[in-house]
C-alpha cells in the first residue's frame, strides 16, 4: 500500500481563524485562540496521521508589519513556511482584500506548489458577498483553488482536508505515528497560561508577557508545574497579580481547568511573576524563549 505524507503550512492575516482550521484538522487544542491578534507567536506543527499518510500542518503567527524584535523572529516562523510546504493554504476572511506585507502575497502568487485558498468564516455572510469575494480571489490568485469554509463551525473542513490528501506526494512519515506535535508539554502549559493572560488582560499587558515552565514534575496521577510569568515593568507585573493576587489566582484557575483537560490528569500549577526587562528586543532572551531561529 502506498503512503503518502507531506508539509500542509497555513499562513493569512492575524484572527482569520488559522488556530481554529489547524485545531479542527487535527482534533486536539494544539493552537491557542482569542480574538486578539498575534495571538500565535510560534510556528506550532500538528500532526494528523492515517494508515496510508500523514499530514504535517503548521500553524504560524499571522502576517504583520514587524515593530519590534519579537514580531520580527515572528515573522521569520512565517518566512520559514515557504521553504517545506508542499502543500500551501492561504486564508482570507470575507472582505479582506491583501496580506499585509507584500513580499508574502508575491511569494503566494509565484508558488510552484499547490495553494488552497480557504475563505473563512462564510457562516456570517450572505451569498451574494460570498459569491463576489471568491470572484476577486479567482482575479488575485489565478492558480490557486478557492475554497469556502467556516472553521468555527467546522463547514467543509473534511471536504477540504481530503483534497490536501490528493495534493500530497507519496513519501514515508516524517514522524512516528502515535505523535500529535513537535512540541513538548511544556510549551503547551506555557501557551495555555499564555491565553488566559490574552482573555482576561487590556491593552498592552498580553504582549509584553512570556511564559517560562521552570518545573514539570510528572507522577502517575498528577503533573505538578511551576510557572513563571515574565514581563517588562514593575507597572505589569502589579496589574497581573491585581489587588490581593486576585487576577493572578484567576489565570492560574482557569489555565488549570483547560491543561487538566489537555493532559488528562490532575494539575498543580504554581505561578510567579518576575519582571525581564525589554526582553521582547533583546535577541538573546528571544533565543532562550525559542523565537530567534539563527
Amino acid at each position: 500500500m502506498s503512503h503518502k505524507a507531506g508539509f500542509v503550512n497555513i499562513i493569512g492575516n492575524p484572527n482569520v481563524g488559522k488556530s481554529t482550521l489547524m485545531n479542527a484538522f487535527v482534533g486536539e487544542k494544539l493552537s491557542i485562540i482569542t480574538s486578539k491578534a498575534q495571538t500565535t507567536r510560534h510556528r506550532i506543527l500538528g500532526i494528523v496521521n492515517g494508515d496510508d499518510f500523514q499530514v504535517v500542518l503548521s500553524d504560524t503567527p499571522g502576517i504583520i508589519k514587524p515593530a519590534y524584535e519579537l514580531q520580527s523572529s515572528m515573522m521569520d516562523f512565517v518566512k520559514s513556511a515557504f521553504e517545506d510546504a508542499d502543500v500551501l493554504i492561504y486564508m482570507v476572511e470575507i472582505g479582506e482584500k491583501a496580506l499585509k506585507d507584500e513580499r508574502f502575497f508575491e511569494k503566494i502568487k509565484n508558488s510552484t506548489i499547490p495553494v488552497l485558498l480557504l475563505l473563512n468564516k462564510i457562516d456570517v455572510s450572505e451569498q451574494g458577498i460570498l459569491e463576489e469575494q471568491v470572484q476577486y480571489w479567482q482575479e488575485q490568485l489565478p492558480t490557486a483553488e478557492i475554497h469556502p469554509i467556516s472553521a468555527l463551525q467546522n463547514f467543509n473542513v473534511k471536504e477540504v482536508f481530503m483534497r490536501i490528501l490528493e495534493l500530497l506526494p507519496e513519501a514515508p512519515p516524517y514522524y512516528p505515528k502515535d505523535q500529535l506535535t513537535d512540541k513538548p508539554e511544556r510549551f503547551f502549559v506555557n501557551e495555555t497560561i499564555r491565553e488566559k493572560i490574552l482573555q482576561f488582560y487590556k491593552k498592552e499587558i498580553p504582549y509584553s508577557v512570556e511564559i517560562d515552565t521552570e518545573e514539570f514534575f510528572e507522577d502517575e496521577d498528577i503533573i505538578r508545574m511551576r510557572s513563571v510569568i515574565m514581563v517588562e515593568r514593575d507597572s505589569q507585573k502589579g496589574i497581573i497579580i491585581g489587588h490581593k493576587g486576585s487576577a493572578l489566582k484567576r489565570v492560574g484557575v482557569e489555565a488549570r481547568k483547560d491543561l487538566e483537560k489537555f493532559f488528562d490528569k490532575q494539575v498543580h500549577l504554581k505561578l510567579y511573576v518576575k519582571v525581564n526587562k525589554n526582553w521582547r528586543s533583546d535577541p538573546n532572551q528571544l533565543k532562550r524563549f525559542g523565537y530567534n531561529q539563527g
